[in-house]
């Protein structure tokens, strides 16, 4: 069964590791075979991967993205993720959700979850810095 995928105007997205930009209108798309999707809105650029969860969320888009070199990436996650259930052990039931993914293959439900990990840091980050404003 094909993919179904319309894109917007300009809209960017990466198939099989090529990055195709679409023209000026809406175009849509069949994707007949299995292949690496990823759509503009779930791209994060290294550069904008600044936080711990954002660093996960990106490994995770080069795993799916180059899975001919998965050995380097999973180095790099687990270091990754080793650090951050150091600092957050609250989080280790997303980092188990996550990891299961991975070691079933799993790279765009992996991303998905990696995206609820972003959001979970954020919250975290917003408690803390309410608390420090509440003290003296």
């Amino acid at each position: 069964m094909a993919l179904k995928i319309t894109l917007r105007p300009n809209e960017r997205m990466i198939v099989a590791g090529a990055a195709v930009t679409n023209g000026n209108t809406t175009a849509h798309l069949l994707i007949e075979n299995t292949v690496p999707i990823l759509r503009e809105k779930d791209i994060l650029r290294e550069k904008d991967a600044v936080s711990a969860a954002q660093k996960i969320y990106f490994i995770v888009q080069v795993m799916y993205l180059d899975q001919e070199n998965l050995a380097v990436h999973h180095k790099v996650y687990w270091e990754l993720v080793r650090a951050f259930v150091k600092a957050a052990p609250s989080a280790l039931g997303l980092i188990d959700e996550l990891s299961e993914h991975l070691l079933g293959s799993g790279y765009y439900k992996a991303l998905k979850t990696a995206r609820k990990l972003i959001a979970y840091e954020r919250s975290l980050l917003s408690r803390t810095a309410d608390a420090n404003r509440r003290q003296p």
